[in-house]
């Protein structure tokens, strides 16, 4: 009697439970037949905001130093006979200071501290390559960017509480915050972006950066304006970021296939157009033996230390050179600190249209669209960037060259910044995450290098820091373009095309597998061999 009764309340629960998986299923299903908007292009903008929140919170410091440091140009200290007129108020030969600015931090300290947050980018990139590649990109990302947040948000207090020291340990943490996102980022968009739709949408979202630095100096120069304290920078940017992840649970998953209401259209859509393999085995350890060996995979490292050097130096030092050289006051500094990064993601929306059409329409190859476009972006900033400082004191011809260079360097984007897409769609996470570790290194030092070269932020002194990018630029350029590559690589998907002939540095698939099948697989290209 009993064992009927207990038989009977297994069928009630069991007929519940299939009732609640119905119910569930249903809703899905309506919600997927109500969905119009394809949620790729939903990705593509959430990505866009996640990456200006991201980026806004990197440069506060870049545009808030200026006003929390006391200027000591005035006096007896240097003459400079190259010096641009200020447009600072002067009265009795003394500036009118911010009365929020009470560090006195010299240009060395300065540029350490502009640099701290790469430190600590550099050193989860690796972490966040691994953790999206086992887990998926979309928490990876959105707690990442939380903390970053949370951290920006208590910047003033714990600045003023600790003075440098403090405030350099923040922006290493700060910094630890995003290094997991370009992984995170990289390892969704190979699964939710065709390749044929790669270069537009990829400078959609990458776009997301420049709008972020344009947001970030417009911004911070309005809230720096008329002698305020530069503390709202942080507080705004910091609250921005906690609603940016509000957006990002709700409507982000990693993988279509995980995502509860996309349409059974465009699922299958993505399912047919987006290479991404069922032969990868998630025990599988990354391929790191093969990506430290692969000329594609250093060529495009190489590339991106270029890239980044020059782009840092506009981020992290073209509002100090307007306002310390060009001598523009902060509101204004902000104002045009933001013009050329408009001009980038303009120009990075065209280039994208275009390398996209001439991929589909069949007038190049993705690697030959790689190589013009990576090379448009490194000779033509580097050119303007060096028109600029001999431009002088003529300020409009300056700001006109940044904005050149900064608009040629949106070609970044259809270039070699989707490179990784093309080799490794697969292993992107990881990919990206080798690549932004070695690469961010740039971030660390040129921040750095540019406080010593200009001790006295002089026009002369600048002009040598940017012959320093100019070769970064151009160098790096050679190396990509005789080395890189524009389809997908072997050890992507090792089971698929097997290993290179002679390759000696062990099995890439997980060891619990290494049986006939593995060894066969090593062997295979061997036994080809005359």
């Amino acid at each position: 009697m009993e064992e009927s009764i207990a038989t009977r309340e297994d069928l009630l629960i069991s007929r519940e439970s299939r009732t609640e998986r119905e119910k569930h299923s249903s809703i899905i299903s309506f919600l997927r037949s109500c969905c119009v908007i394809p949620q790729r292009y939903v990705f593509a903008i959430v990505g866009l905001i996640g990456l200006c929140n991201a980026f806004t919170m990197r440069v506060t410091l870049n545009m808030a130093i200026t006003q929390m440091v006391k200027q000591r140009h005035f006096g007896k200290e240097h003459f400079d006979p190259d010096a641009c007129p200020s447009d600072t108020i002067i009265f009795n030969k003394t500036a009118v200071l911010n009365p929020h600015a009470m560090f006195e931090w010299d240009e060395k300290t300065q540029g350490l501290l502009l640099s701290g947050f790469y430190y600590g980018y550099s050193s989860t990139q690796i972490l966040g390559g691994y953790l999206a590649q086992k887990f998926g990109g979309k928490w990876v990302l959105g707690l990442g960017l939380l903390s970053t947040a949370l951290f920006t948000f208590l910047t003033p207090i714990i600045t003023r509480m600790g003075g440098s020291t403090w405030l350099f340990i923040l922006r290493i943490i700060v910094g630890m915050g995003e290094g997991p996102t370009m992984p995170a980022l990289s390892y969704m968009m190979a699964r939710w972006i065709p390749s044929h739709e790669r270069a537009f949408l990829s400078a959609v979202i990458f776009g997301g950066g420049q709008i972020g630095n344009i947001f970030g100096s417009i911004v911070s120069g309005m809230l720096l304006a008329n002698g305020r304290d530069w503390a709202y920078v942080f507080y705004f940017f910091g609250g921005f970021g906690l609603f940016w992840f509000t957006l990002w649970s709700v409507l982000c998953y990693s993988e279509p296939k995980k995502h509860p209401f996309i349409s059974v259209k465009e699922l299958d859509y993505l399912n047919r157009t987006v290479k991404i393999t069922n032969h990868i085995n998630i025990r599988d350890p990354i391929p790191w033996t093969a990506i430290i060996r692969s000329p594609p995979a250093c060529a495009l490292l190489v590339a991106n230390v270029g890239h980044d050097w020059g782009l840092f130096t506009i981020v992290t030092d073209l509002p100090k050179y307007t306002h310390d050289v060009l001598k523009f006051n902060i509101a204004t500094t902000g104002l045009l600190t933001g013009l050329p990064f408009i001009a980038m993601t303009t120009c990075a929306f065209g280039f994208g249209f275009i390398c996209d059409f001439g991929i589909k329409k069949q007038w190049h190859s993705v690697k030959t669209a790689r190589k013009i476009y990576t090379t448009i972006a490194a000779t033509g900033p580097a050119i303007c960037i060096l028109l600029a400082s001999y431009s002088g004191c003529n300020r409009n011809a300056a700001m006109v060259y940044f904005v050149i260079s900064m608009g040629l360097m949106g070609a970044y984007y259809s270039g070699m910044k989707v490179n990784t897409l093309d080799l490794a769609p697969n292993y992107a996470a990881s990919l990206t995450s080798f690549i932004y570790t070695a690469s961010t290194f740039a971030g660390i030092i040129t921040p750095y290098l540019i406080g010593l070269l200009t001790p006295d932020s002089t026009l002369v002194q600048w002009r040598t820091a940017f012959w320093v990018c100019f070769g970064m630029l151009v160098g790096t350029n050679i190396v990509y373009c005789i080395w890189m590559d524009g389809e997908q690589i072997w050890w992507d998907d090792v089971r698929q095309f097997g290993y290179p002939p002679g390759w000696k540095h062990g099995s890439l698939t997980n060891k619990e597998e290494k049986t006939s099948q593995d060894v066969e697989l090593i062997e295979k290209p061997l036994k080809a061999l005359p």
